[in-house]
């Protein structure tokens, strides 16, 4: 039973290292295979279709993004500072783990019941990340209450609503960022990417957007 755990972590291990360097289209059953040193009929045992693999491959990554959000967030005490946080730390990550972050977020992944598995589906994690956003929406909107005395709520879309928007708009600054349109119409490219503060202002400015300025 340990040879088997240690075999299937080893096969996840292989995956996971695989996405993060060439991507998604080289996750093939047959090559996981021979890089793990096993034969190509060896990942079967644990992952009978390839929608299975690239499943426990995805829960590897989302829960890598937990972690960093949990990191980035620690510590500070506002909302909007958390979310602004949790903002830069996705479009971060975004970058860096191009792979990992397509995965991640492909929908025929995140609800599918089309094999067996005793772990938990990925809508298990996905949404509880989601659910961080929603509760920092709900906190902002009460801090914000609280400060100027009056309901600021009025008006307002749904906490999900607003954190689903939020969402949309952080992810798409990480893909057009990183596809270079972003760069180009900015004309920051060059200049240093993720540290040339470009990408610092537009998620300040999303925050803007969808939770409303700072408040003087």
């Amino acid at each position: 039973m340990e040879h088997e755990k240690s075999l299937r972590d080893r096969l996840i291990d292989v995956g996971v290292d695989l996405v993060m360097t060439e991507g998604t289209a080289s996750l093939g059953l047959r090559e996981i295979a021979r890089r793990a040193g096993v034969s190509h009929g060896a990942p079967r045992r644990y992952f009978p279709t390839h929608h299975a693999l690239l499943s426990a491959i995805a829960h590897r990554g989302l829960a890598d993004l937990k972690d960093r959000f949990t990191a980035v967030t620690r510590g500070i005490p506002s909302a909007r500072g958390q979310l602004e946080a949790l903002g830069k730390a996705y479009i971060e990550y975004a970058l860096e783990y191009r792979g990992m972050f397509e995965l991640l977020l492909r929908h025929d992944l995140l609800d599918s019941q089309r094999h067996a598995s005793d772990r938990p589906r990925l809508r298990e994690l996905t949404l509880p990340l989601f659910g961080i956003i929603v509760e920092l929406v709900v906190r902002h909107r009460e801090e914000e209450s609280g400060a100027l005395r009056l309901d600021t709520t009025r008006d307002m879309p749904a906490p999900a609503v607003s954190a689903g928007l939020l969402w949309s708009n952080l992810h798409g600054i990480a893909q057009l960022w990183a596809w270079g349109s972003l760069p180009l119409a900015l004309d920051t490219a060059g200049t240093g990417g993720v540290e040339s503060g470009a990408l610092d202002a537009l998620v300040a400015a999303a925050m803007d957007t969808h939770l409303g300025p700072v408040k003087p």
